[in-house]
């Protein structure tokens, strides 16, 4: 079975992303799935109200979110040989309650092919692309949270050195 992938984006985006443009973009005549993946901005957190939030992403951070999708369809196919065709974004920048963060959409003729993509794209993004977000609580505190991992970057080191203890 031949790997037949269709990347049709794969975005950091500062503009609004919409589920319903994913699933419009990857849907096609051959696709009998399409499975889909919406991050919402929740007004809640580790028991404390959150007003709002914003994502910040690493300069490398769009390369890193191509090579995630390249190593995630790789191995993907269709078993009738159509395309298998993906639309994924992610926000960067201010994001209120209720608007997407994650979006995903995969488009396959069969639904386990459209749904171990979509499942697996998620997840490699959200532990691999360096993008952090802070959240403004309704109390007025803040609070940044990590997702994905700092790139190493040739000629320099993983990360800081801790300060050695005096």
């Amino acid at each position: 079975m031949d790997t037949n992938v269709e990347v049709v984006a794969a975005l950091l985006s500062t503009a609004p992303i919409s589920v319903d443009r994913a699933i419009a973009a990857v849907e096609s005549d051959t696709a009998g799935a399409v499975v889909s993946f919406s991050g919402i901005v929740r007004n809640h957190d580790a028991g404390k109200q959150v007003a709002r939030l914003s994502y910040s992403a690493h300069p490398l951070a769009r390369g890193v979110l191509d090579a995630v999708v390249a190593s995630v369809v790789e191995g993907a196919a269709d078993p009738d040989g159509h395309p298998v065709r993906v639309w994924v974004a992610h926000r960067v920048g201010p994001l209120e309650i209720g608007e997407p963060a994650l979006v995903c959409a995969v488009a396959s003729s069969h639904r386990a092919e459209a749904f171990e993509v979509c499942s697996a794209l998620v997840e490699k993004i959200k532990a691999e692309v360096p993008i952090w977000k802070e959240q403004f609580f309704t109390d007025g505190t803040a609070e940044w949270v990590g997702a994905g991992t700092l790139p190493t970057v040739p000629g320099t080191p993983a990360h800081d050195p801790e300060p050695e203890s005096q």
